[in-house]
């Protein structure tokens, strides 16, 4: 019987399901036979693959290093200096300067490469070493750089004589911990023309350098990393060397790929890559029981799994069976009432439930795109026409407000303007969207942020856009006890608030409140009269209708200040380039004409521009023709008119008054520089004429100059710097080491006696100041003379 209906109902989803459970019991059983064939080698492959990947990036990393050291090493050995040294039969006082010019050179070197830890030159022909900034003998170099007890001097000459050319070895290293602590390039100069050894360029490079890309590799998996020069020597290992790994290392082969060694005798996993750029190979061996550890824990894993999918699969087929095809027979008999479907010849639930889910979605996705795409656009252009006056459309605005969902809650109505002062920050902040985009982006915030606040006040909003600017159609709800324009004020002061978060500066206009729907148009022209105050009140602010007729009603506020009294001293002041008065003045004037609760728009441009007006008479009067000041500076009138606001307009009035004043002040001061120029100019000339009368004067101080001069010292040296570019003291020096330098040509004089003629009662003195000037000490720049 339960045979029978199951046939029956073999198209149905229960029958799928139990193939599908019972297919569960029988696919990890074939699974684990090809994963228990495939497993090992596949483990060993991907081992192999990892070891391989970060041994390259051993290479990499290390031959980044050597590349660096190669470079170097090429660039010593190509320098036109160090060739002339080597291979240039000049006298021995002129190879020592030229060798001095060399090391000079090496400083160079050594900034530039500052991941070499040292390098130096070997010059045969003056059994010296050549360093950055100095030059030793090779008994004194040794001492320094490697006499660290591991290494006799005696084979150290060896090495630097007789090591293969191009090779890398192993040099201790007198600044580094360990006494193997160094890999050296070196280099064998070519020989000179007698046939004789020139000279070796070596470069070094600490052990430590190499050592972070050696470990990453070795705490990875476990290894010993070797790294070999061209005749299979250890240059570094980031283990002790054993035994063992002298014979591996024995057994290598000569190739360009990576080798790996069998393991079935249970010797160590050994894989080596030749580098790119030199003769060293990296090595890298893994112990064999390290490098099958986490294949076994991956096959063990695999086993336990494999039997627990097997295990709980049986356990839990039927009961999930039994379970789910309940709540799938009801859903199906539900659809099944009120569906208007009735292809069911497949007799497949599923497919049934998933055909009528897509043909609802479809349904309800295009009615939403149609009533999208037309509903807020229909919606904002019946608002402007109600706000603009036009009353006359085809149908009556009452049955276009329930078209719109939209219900009249009273006859009373208002409208708030909201104006965005920062279009363009805006749009930076928003990248990855077209100007379009970006446009309903903000009109869509203020519009939900609007109605949202005008509705906590039990009030009806309705956003709409209105020539570049977000108008608010509200609606007052029927409260008796509600103060309206108390709650229009509210809603504009929070909504300029909260949109600050979406760093929206807004200017907000508020209209009066009027009855019946005609009224709207009278609140949005007053919304309108009222934001073109923004010019005098200013930017991100809230201007009410209201309040600026209270002002205007007030007849005792009104009136122009602007005395002729007043002009005249403003100018007065500008031709004698007095800018804190001159400003204090026009601030007064501006302040009394413009703090009052209601200015007309007119008075306000009309004295902006009297006041443009004082500044040219002020420049005319200083003799403007001669200098052509206005011509060259057309735009100052266009800058005021551009201004939206009269704090803008403020501004560039202050920084034309600013510039009309220092173009008044240079014109006063321009006669008085000139004659300062030419008395400093006497002043100066008679400061270096007294010192090189005196410069032999051991007294010779600034502060005896000043006392000459009848200055004092400080003041005078400072005049001396502005003209000269160097201090006085310095220039004393200078002087002194010159007539020094003058007198050591003719090398008849000792260096004491020359400096007391200098005017140095202490030797050393003079020798700190003369190396400080010439790099070098007084001895040294004799002996090169």
């Amino acid at each position: 019987m339960n045979l029978h209906v199951l046939w029956q109902k073999r198209k149905s989803i229960i029958f799928t399901w139990l193939i599908s459970y019972s297919a569960v019991l029988f696919i990890p059983m074939m699974m684990s036979l090809i994963i228990y064939s495939q497993s090992s080698q596949a483990l060993k492959s991907e081992i192999h693959r990892a070891n391989d990947s970060l041994l390259k990036q051993v290479r990499y990393s290390i031959d980044t290093q050597i590349d660096l050291m190669k470079r170097l090493n090429m660039e010593i050995s190509w320098n036109t200096k160090l060739q002339t040294l080597m291979y240039s039969t000049k006298p021995a006082s002129d190879a020592q300067f030229l060798a001095y010019q060399l090391v000079k050179d090496f400083r160079m070197y050594q900034t530039s490469y500052a991941t070499i830890d040292e390098f130096y030159v070997t010059w045969d022909q003056g059994s010296s070493v050549l360093r950055p900034g100095n030059i030793r003998d090779k008994q004194t170099a040794f001492n320094t750089i490697h006499n660290t007890g591991s290494l006799r001097y005696e084979q150290w000459l060896d090495t630097m004589n007789n090591a293969p050319n191009n090779e890398f070895v192993l040099l201790p290293h007198v600044d580094s911990a360990s006494p193997q602590s160094s890999i050296a390039y070196i280099t064998h100069l070519p020989k000179d023309l007698n046939g004789k050894q020139a000279g070796t360029v070596v470069v070094m490079a600490d052990m430590a350098r190499f050592q972070k890309a050696m470990e990453s590799i070795s705490l990875f998996n476990g290894g010993q990393i070797l790294i070999l020069n061209h005749d299979n020597q250890v240059l570094m290992s980031n283990l002790p060397v054993t035994d063992k790994e002298n014979v591996i290392v024995q057994q290598l082969m000569d190739a360009d790929h990576v080798i790996y060694a069998p393991s079935a005798n249970g010797d160590p996993e050994l894989s080596y890559i030749q580098s790119e750029i030199s003769d060293l190979k990296y090595v890298l061996v893994i112990p064999s029981t390290i490098y099958w550890q986490k294949a076994e824990y991956v096959r063990k894993f695999t086993y336990i799994s494999i039997f627990i999918s097997i295990l709980g699969a049986g356990v839990l087929t039927w009961f999930f069976l039994r379970r789910n095809y309940s709540p799938i027979r009801q859903l199906v008999k539900s659809i099944s009432d009120r569906s208007s479907l009735t292809d069911r010849d497949d007799g497949n639930e599923l497919h049934f439930i998933q055909n009528e889910i897509f043909h609802t979605l479809d349904e309800k996705e295009r009615i939403a795109l149609q009533l999208q795409s037309h509903h807020h656009l229909l919606r904002s252009n019946m608002l402007s026409r109600l706000m603009k006056g036009k009353m006359d459309t085809l149908i009556s605005y009452e049955e276009a407000f329930k078209s719109f969902d939209i219900e009249l809650i009273s006859n009373k109505f208002a409208v708030i303007l909201f104006a965005v002062e920062n279009h363009e920050s805006l749009h930076t902040n928003l990248p990855g969207m077209d100007m379009n985009e970006r446009r309903k982006l903000v009109q869509f915030i203020i519009t939900n942020v609007v109605e949202e606040l005008v509705g906590q006040r039990q009030h009806a909003g309705y956003v709409a856009e209105m020539d570049e600017m977000m108008a608010c159609l509200i609606n007052f709800g029927d409260i008796q006890t509600s103060d309206l324009n108390a709650d229009l004020v509210w809603i504009a002061s929070e909504a300029q608030r909260f949109l600050t978060r979406f760093r929206m500066d807004l200017t907000v206009s508020i209209g009066g409140v009027h009855t019946m729907l005609s009224g709207a148009a009278m609140a949005y022209q007053e919304a309108m009269d009222a934001m073109e105050y923004k010019m005098i009140i200013g930017k991100k602010e809230i201007i009410a209708y209201d309040d600026l007729r209270r002002d205007a009603d007030d007849k005792s506020q009104l009136g122009y200040y602007y005395p002729l009294q007043v002009e005249q001293m403003i100018i007065n002041l500008i031709k004698v380039g007095d800018y804190n008065q001159a400003s204090s003045f026009m601030n007064d004037v501006t302040e009394r004409n413009f703090n009052k609760p209601f200015v007309s728009l007119t008075l306000a441009k009309c004295l902006i521009f009297n006041l443009v007006g004082t500044m040219v008479k002020a420049i005319n009067e200083l003799g403007e023709s001669d200098s052509g000041f206005l011509g060259n500076n057309p735009l100052w009138m266009e800058n005021i008119i551009a201004c939206d606001t009269f704090t803008e307009m403020q501004h560039e009035l202050q920084t034309l008054l600013q510039e009309v004043c220092v173009f008044a002040a240079a014109k006063v001061e321009s006669n008085l520089s000139k004659e300062r120029t030419e008395t400093l100019r006497d002043l100066i000339s008679g400061v270096m004429k007294h010192i090189a009368e005196h410069y032999h004067d051991a007294n010779l101080s600034v502060n005896t100059i000043g006392e000459r001069f009848e200055l004092k010292g400080s003041y005078i040296s400072k005049l001396f710097k502005e003209q000269t570019g160097d201090g006085l003291l310095d220039y004393i020096s200078k002087y002194r080491i010159e007539q020094a330098k003058r007198m050591m040509g003719s090398k008849k004089d000792s260096i004491s006696d020359i400096a007391k003629i200098v005017g140095y009662n202490e030797v050393a003195t003079f020798i700190r100041v003369f190396k400080k000037y010439e790099g070098i000490t007084p001895g040294k720049f004799k002996e090169m003379g």
